[in-house]
């Protein structure tokens, strides 16, 4: 595909000193930096999508992410030996909340007019990330759902069981009694995605003349192209990780960025948790500009780079 030779906003490169160390660092698509300070340099009003995967505040997936730190405890859907989101505590959702809120006021305030906020959450804590984005001034439109298939969380409690060292008779009573019954956790096969939209300036027409956001386009979905767009979207998660734990399928976010935002070079799609570059992949496929801030230097420039491979 032929994606548009665009460089990212002028207002929007880093200064010389944080940039990739290599001998001609180009442009930078995905800054080194912490989005919590990084968001207040940009300017009001100027970007037209928020699509973003923040942490989910479970497992040690929260402000303080370490990505050298997970490595060493994470295999596929496992972190320290328990399935991810196992370590349920109540703090998980008002920490998430406490951290979400004051970013989304600043995706609030560099939105235009009418622009959307796309925010990947865990089914479990989706309520408080919804919480975080309302209580930053946007209208909840909808709650969407990224369907994939994941694996069982479940544990059955037979080994504590059979750990008491009970009587044979006991043991194979309880054994009964419990019937194979497991912790409630089902196969995990979504993840959602708030919907928020700023609100607008006038009518759904008005807005969309002054400010090109606010409507949305389904007549040309990346996925099930023959069908209109619903809530719940199909997607194989991917296989190749680029070193990040929670990467999102590129064609995911294509999907979203074609429906939610215009398809002009000048459109600027914000992910103020870029990861492994992904959403910007899929901007720069999509034909729109992209800004991105990854707090992990290793996984930012290999994301920068990333994104910046994919030339004309």
């Amino acid at each position: 595909m032929t994606v548009p030779n665009m460089r990212p906003h002028a207002l929007f490169e880093l200064p010389a000193e944080r940039t990739p160390p290599a001998a001609d660092a180009g442009p930078i698509w995905v800054s080194a930096r912490d989005c919590r300070e990084a968001l207040t340099e940009l300017p009001d009003r100027s970007v037209s999508l928020v699509l973003t995967d923040p942490p989910y505040f479970i497992d040690g997936m929260d402000d303080c992410w370490d990505n050298g730190r997970l490595r060493g405890r994470v295999r596929e859907g496992v972190v320290g030996g328990v399935p991810c989101g196992m370590k349920f505590d109540t703090a998980q959702g008002r920490n998430l909340q406490d951290f979400l809120t004051p970013v989304a006021r600043e995706w609030m305030r560099v939105l235009k007019p009418g622009g959307f906020a796309l925010c990947f959450s865990q089914a479990r804590l989706a309520h408080r990330t919804a919480a975080a984005i309302e209580e930053a001034g946007f209208e909840i439109r909808d709650v969407l759902a990224w369907r994939y298939e994941g694996q069982g969380k479940a544990f059955t409690q037979d080994h504590f069981v059979r750990r008491k060292n009970l009587p044979p008779e006991e043991e194979a009573r309880i054994l009964a009694e419990l019937g194979g019954r497991k912790t409630p956790q089902l196969k995990a096969q979504m993840e959602t995605i708030i919907l928020g939209q700023a609100p607008r300036s006038g009518t759904f027409v008005e807005n969309w003349l002054e400010h090109r956001t606010g409507l949305i386009d389904v007549s040309n979905p990346l996925i099930d192209p023959a069908k209109s767009p619903g809530q719940v979207i199909a997607v194989p998660k991917p296989r190749e990780k680029h070193g990040h734990l929670t990467a999102k399928p590129v064609d995911l976010l294509r999907h979203l960025i074609r429906i939610f935002s215009d398809d002009r070079p000048e459109t600027i799609v914000l992910d103020p948790f870029a990861g492994s570059g992904s959403t910007g992949v899929a901007a720069r496929m999509e034909g729109r500009s992209f800004v991105g801030y990854e707090i992990d230097e290793r996984t930012a420039h290999a994301a920068n780079a990333r994104v910046e491979r994919m030339q004309a």
